[in-house]
């Protein structure tokens, strides 16, 4: 069965034409077309997610895992706005999303009709392409104006002029969905396709009334310009203090070849991040572990002469501090489309894939430069090692402690997503298992949609994924758990400290009324209830003996998704993750 609507059948024939199979669908009135046509179609995955914020989330870590554009459709009016959060990480975080909304005819906009807001060009700041398709001509009533229309001298001139009309729409709209999804697909972020449909809605035929044309995407093979390279030659040849930072990766993206390659040369540091998902035993994957500590002598010995960027953003502060103050003489960002000036002296952006550059530059690079660089600041990482791993000896109970037990856990080959604001910070400190994928929202960085992303990217891959996050972050998308399509593997870890624990560690009057309130929101909240309603196992831990036992088992197969949360004493822990930098010195 298919929607009687043509408009209807062109979007969903278009989107099966381009491989968009994960649809992701809110209820509603006015998107009855849509999802008539993607439920009625074994060829499309569909999910039913009511909260629209969840929903994009959802679609967002399915694409954030698959690589591949994943559409979510929702009714017209403030439905569609509560797509933008997910909307602007999509942007930010090169994510290939299709935003379908359903839209209200043009001559009921702004005329107090309800449900209806201004939907076109509603995401401009944040997206790639806004296509804002036309309704279809099905009667007398959708034809324009008269004025705007030649006097016809009978009635079969009138009607081949509105058939000419219909024709020429259906062309509008067919280029129109056909050039948004090619630039989702091509340049990986979000597009919006808004769809005007007058009733009736729900309307079902037994066949498709128009066969749209599919427009391929133009393939063209990047090269990187000759005299791009030979400068790039020229400069690295002669410099004996090289830094290659790199930011959110995908897995398995970069060659391991050229990874052994760049560890093998003296005058080169790679400094890695967990959302790099790259491992050598040469790179420093614990950036603020190794620059908290520096005296502002040491800072300017490791200040580089080229710095070489790739990926997505940044979580460190401190490197992003240390290279604004101590810049280096040459910044390059490889990347297909898009180059940061983070730290204010890019002068070199190099479009191409980072695998694609290592390739065409590694094998031409005549020699070595004999320097000390890489061997000072291997020795300086060691230190910094043992010091770590003494200072945990010394620990209470708490924050720091239990992600040391946490990630450490973790089964191999599996999907780790983590939370943003401190989750994400803390995790940074510590030497992840090799075998794990890890994922987290650094486009915005925001707290808003971490779960219903994790869940998404589960549902997209077999392997078990697990969730780490604060108790905030958790209960601000709580949300993410009404829906039929977590995974009996899902493992989600909140670690709850009573507030936003990140904001005790910033400058500030704690434990004040004011501070407690309003920064640190205190609360004595849990997920105990939550997990009861949406039917997932619950555990709890409060001290190392609890936690050791809980995780034990939390991994192992069971019928439903399991929710471990951990307790920590929220008045020690900004003081010990302090002190653990002034204990690296």
């Amino acid at each position: 069965m298919y929607p009687k609507i043509p408009l209807a059948q062109t979007v969903i024939q278009l989107c099966k034409a381009k491989g968009i199979k994960h649809i992701i669908l809110s209820p509603g009135s006015r998107n009855a077309p849509l999802t008539i046509g993607f439920t009625h179609d074994p060829f499309f995955e569909s999910y039913s997610v009511v909260d629209e914020r969840c929903a994009a989330f959802f679609a967002l870590g399915i694409a954030q895992k698959t690589q591949e554009p994943t559409a979510v459709v929702c009714t017209s009016g403030s439905a569609l706005l509560n797509y933008y959060p997910a909307v602007a990480e999509a942007f930010y975080s090169n994510i290939p999303l299709v935003v379908l909304s359903a839209d209200r005819p043009k001559h009921l906009i702004g005329i107090g009709d309800g449900q209806t807001i201004n939907q076109k060009n509603v995401f401009e700041n944040h997206i790639l392409y806004s296509a804002n398709l036309k309704l279809d001509l099905k009667d007398e009533k959708n034809v324009p104006n008269h004025e705007d229309l030649p006097i016809f001298k009978n009635l079969e001139d009138k009607f081949e002029r509105l058939l000419g009309l219909q024709k020429g729409i259906q062309t509008f709209n067919e280029e129109e969905i056909n050039t948004a999804i090619n630039i989702s697909k091509l340049k990986k972020g979000p597009v919006h396709i808004n769809i005007p449909f007058d009733e009736p809605l729900y309307n079902m035929v037994e066949a498709l009334s128009v066969s749209p044309k599919v427009i391929e995407i133009p393939f063209k093979e990047s090269e990187i310009e000759e005299h791009i390279l030979k400068s790039c030659f020229e400069d690295w040849n002669s410099a004996s203090k090289k830094m290659i930072l790199v930011g959110v990766n995908q897995p398995n993206s970069i060659e391991q070849k050229w990874l052994d390659e760049l560890s093998e040369d003296d005058s080169v540091i790679v400094l890695t991040e967990s959302t790099s998902n790259l491992h050598h035993p040469h790179f420093f994957n614990s950036i603020d572990q190794l620059i908290a500590p520096l005296s502002e002598e040491e800072q300017k010995q490791l200040q580089p002469d080229i710095l070489i960027t790739f990926g997505g953003l940044i979580v460190s502060k401190k490197i992003k501090q240390f290279l604004r103050k101590y810049k280096p003489k040459q910044h390059w960002h490889i990347d297909e489309k898009d180059a940061n000036d983070t730290f204010f002296c890019l002068n070199n952006h190099i479009k191409a894939t980072p695998n694609q550059f290592f390739t065409e530059f590694l094998p031409k690079v005549t020699h070595y430069v004999k320097s000390h660089y890489s061997a000072v600041w291997s020795a300086v990482r060691q230190d910094r090692l043992v010091k770590h791993k003494q200072y945990l000896k010394t620990l209470p109970f708490s924050d720091f402690t239990v992600f040391n037990k946490i990630l450490k856990s973790i089964p191999d080959h599996s999907i780790l997503q983590v939370g943003n604001s401190s989750a994400i910070r803390y995790t940074q400190l510590f030497n992840l298992n090799k075998t794990l994928e890890v994922f987290c929202n650094r486009g915005t960085s925001g707290i808003d949609g971490s779960t219903s992303t994790a869940i998404g990217s589960a549902v997209a891959n077999e392997k078990q994924t697990v969730f780490i996050t604060g108790d905030l972050s958790f209960l601000y998308d709580s949300n993410a758990l009404w829906n039929n399509y977590i995974p009996k593997n899902f493992r989600i870890i909140i670690v709850n400290n009573q507030g936003g624990g990140i904001f005790r560690i910033l400058p500030g009057h704690k434990n004040t009324e004011n501070f407690d309130t309003y920064f640190e929101t205190k609360h004595n909240l849990t997920a105990e209830h939550l997990a009861k309603m949406y039917g997932l196992d619950y555990v709890k831990a409060s001290d190392k003996v609890e936690l050791k036992g809980a995780l034990a088992t939390f991994y192992d197969a069971g019928e439903q998704p399991k929710i471990l949360e951990v307790f920590t004493p929220k008045a020690i822990n900004d003081e010990i993750l302090l002190d653990y930098f002034k204990n690296l010195k």
